[in-house]
């Protein structure tokens, strides 16, 4: 473990507009660490933000510039805070520099050992395996994922050490700002097609990702998958391939199941290397789990030393997320709005809890993603013995957008396909359905990036 360089922030004066966020709240007290100093403001107050003030910063309520002086060297804001925020043109009329959240991420990382982990589904799960793995090998490493991990007391950390992990999304070509030593490319997909013409350009966008890491460093990814192969094609830092079968760099033999949870014997250049038992269900989280070991071996960890820290990782809040009981049937949560995720948890969920009955409650996010992927999402839920779809999570999309596509339409294509589907608009309708039917054995998990939790929780509050 080394021990954090001196950080050319030290000593500046730096803003954070919306400071509350997971990832915002911990850039900035990495800051802090690094020996700025920080104010910010959030106009919801939360634990982060309260954490914050009792580390030295200054943290104002209102977003209208009163913490701001014309001393301030930066400021920081989330992209949810538009060109017309009155506290960014309030920084503007001082003259302040600003960048995005993105930006700064990758400001920080450069001055560390970064460890980015991009790719379509998995980059959540798979960054904080390697947050709680490192943790627990005492490497004390900084992060920032997206999504809470109870284990790690949250989405984000400030360690003293020089290792820093965090998430990659490749939403609007966010990660082109990241400077990591180590890049993990999990799978390549089509997905935000909102912001990416075709797979062609997301392809090309992960080339970009991969061609920002140094010779020195190192590109872990999956090893058959065709769209990653065409990405690092050419790279000039070595690429590390790992995958299920032999001729990998990282081979994975799978072993027994045991709850859902797949086990294997992991292997280096065909040399024994670790086995592995992960925590958490599913064969899609032996590889990423092999993926988290590799890049923490990259880091100086022992391989077995971090194959046994995974073992005890339980996962990220609304990943397969046990959320409670209601007449016998057990009632998970999960993030999954992607047809592949979708297809990888109902066949976790499957194997793990193998129910009389499986209920999906799926909750479709953004009208253009159903739009652009409703053929793969409607083959996507063979697994469920019945899916319930609310109307679509609006955010982002325009009107005209809105009105091409609708939950009815996937769940014609559902039934189409063979399964049995119903669309239910509205949450009480679904709550009304799911109180009449399940009975003691099944499941029912809500599914989706959208409020659809807030089903489950309801289910099982009794409310």
């Amino acid at each position: 473990m080394e021990s954090l360089p001196v950080s050319r922030f030290s000593g500046k004066r730096i803003h954070f507009i919306g400071v509350g966020g997971s990832g915002m709240s911990g850039l900035a007290r990495m800051l802090l660490d690094a020996g700025a100093i920080v104010t910010g403001s959030e106009v919801n107050p939360n634990a982060q933000t309260f954490d914050l003030v009792k580390r030295g910063a200054k943290v104002s309520r209102d977003q209208i510039g009163e913490l701001l002086t014309s001393e301030i060297d930066l400021v920081v804001r989330t992209a949810a805070v538009a060109d017309t925020n009155p506290e960014f043109i309030a920084a503007q009329r001082y003259g302040i520099q600003s960048l995005k959240y993105a930006e700064m991420l990758g400001q920080i990382m450069q001055e560390r050992f970064g460890i980015a982990v991009a790719g379509t589904h998995g980059k959540s799960t798979t960054t904080a395996m390697i947050a709680w793995a490192l943790f627990k090998c005492e490497a004390d490493p900084s992060f920032v994922v997206g999504g809470t991990v109870p284990q790690l007391g949250g989405g984000s950390r400030s360690g003293k050490s020089d290792v820093f992990v965090a998430e990659a999304c490749e939403y609007d070509r966010s990660f082109h700002n990241l400077h990591p030593r180590v890049a993990i490319i999990t799978n390549i997909e089509e997905d935000h097609l909102d912001c990416y013409k075709n797979l062609d350009d997301i392809i090309a966008s992960f080339r970009h990702f991969v061609s920002i890491v140094p010779p020195e460093g190192k590109i872990i990814t999956l090893g058959n998958d065709r769209n990653v192969a065409w990405a690092v094609s050419g790279a000039k830092m070595p690429i590390e391939l790992v995958g299920i079968g032999e001729g990998f760099t990282w081979s994975i033999t799978p072993g027994e199941i045991v709850n859902g949870s797949h086990t294997g014997e992991i292997k280096y250049n065909g040399e024994h290397a670790c086995t592995i038992k992960p925590g958490i269900p599913g064969r899609h989280n032996l590889i990423n789990a092999t993926m988290a070991i590799a890049a923490c071996v990259a880091y100086g960890i022992d391989g077995q030393k971090a194959a046994d820290a995974i073992a005890e990782f339980r996962g990220v809040d609304r990943r397969m997320m046990e959320v409670g009981e209601f007449n016998g049937a057990k009632v998970v949560d999960d993030y999954g709005h992607h047809p592949t995720e979708i297809r990888a948890t109902l066949g976790a969920l499957r194997e793990r809890y193998q129910p009389k009955r499986l209920f999906c409650v799926f909750q479709p996010h953004q009208h253009s993603r159903t739009r652009f992927l409703l053929e793969d999402f409607a083959k996507s839920f063979t697994a469920a013995d019945e899916t319930l779809v609310p109307d679509i999570y609006f955010v982002r999309d325009s009107e005209s957008e809105k009105q091409r596509v609708s939950s009815r339409d996937l769940v014609q294509r559902i039934v189409e396909c063979g399964q049995q589907a119903q669309h239910l608009p509205q949450f009480d309708a679904i709550l009304d359905y799911l109180r009449a039917n399940l009975k003691g054995g099944d499941l029912v998990v809500t599914m989706g990036a959208g409020n659809v939790w807030e089903i489950g929780r309801d289910l099982v509050n009794g409310k």
